[in-house]
């Protein structure tokens, strides 16, 4: 897709709700556009509102292998209540054990490149495959999340991947997000209870404080401008 059609795009969906924005985007791709889902609650929020769409959708999870239990209850708990098989993509092992042996199990401690290595095994690659089938994917991505995310638009093009991105929630709040959730009965993690905003792999998650960013739970050792795996670099 060229720029100028993404541009229209924008144009186009520039006051349209989420919703609108999937039906729109599924109507231009069919089955070749899919939902990455880290099960957070904004995706967990993007799988009901496309399921409703077009229960036949496609959505994909990355296990990186180092994920909470309660996130592997949830990916169950999803399946069941939309009736879908959400498709898991794994980390070659081969290269993750190598990655391992080398510098041990915990590396993503030691240093930002030890970090993005890790993260780049455990969820660039897989991501990598699972777009290989795709020419558009839709994330959870907002903008009020992150330093790193506030020039977000609704439609993108992704140019480390050479697809179409597609942000419905890039205008929505927190509390929107919550508000949708409670309203619609959407199943999601019970850590966002436990002051987790933002889940991602176990070891490099934690519960946050009142008045903390959102983000701040997330590579918490790190300074906020390099709090991205890899999947959203832009």
């Amino acid at each position: 897709m060229k720029q100028e059609e993404i541009d229209k795009l924008n144009d186009e969906l520039s006051k349209a709700t989420p919703q609108e924005i999937i039906e729109r985007m599924v109507n231009v791709f069919g089955r070749r556009i899919a939902l990455s889902s880290s099960m957070g609650a904004e995706d967990q929020v993007l799988t009901d509102m496309l399921l409703k769409i077009d229960p036949q959708a496609r959505v994909f999870t990355l296990d990186t292998g180092r994920l909470f239990p309660e996130t592997y209850d949830l990916i169950d708990r999803t399946s069941r209540k939309y009736k879908i098989n959400i498709e898991v993509f794994f980390p070659d092992y081969q290269r993750v054990q190598e990655m391992v042996n080398g510098k041990g199990i915990n590396l993503f401690y030691e240093s930002v490149e030890n970090r993005k290595e890790c993260c780049f095994l455990r969820k660039i690659e897989p991501l990598q495959r699972a777009f290989s089938t795709m020419d558009a994917w839709i994330c959870g991505l907002r903008a009020s999340q992150s330093v790193t995310r506030t020039n977000i638009h609704v439609v993108e093009w992704d140019a480390n991947n050479k697809l179409v991105k597609v942000n419905p929630l890039a205008n929505w709040s927190e509390e929107q997000v919550w508000d949708y959730i409670k309203a619609n009965k959407v199943p999601y993690s019970v850590l966002h209870d436990k002051g987790f905003p933002s889940i991602g792999c176990q070891p490099c998650t934690r519960a946050i404080q009142p008045g903390e960013d959102v983000r701040a739970g997330r590579w918490w050792w790190e300074n906020p401008d390099t709090k991205e795996c890899g999947l959203h670099k832009r």
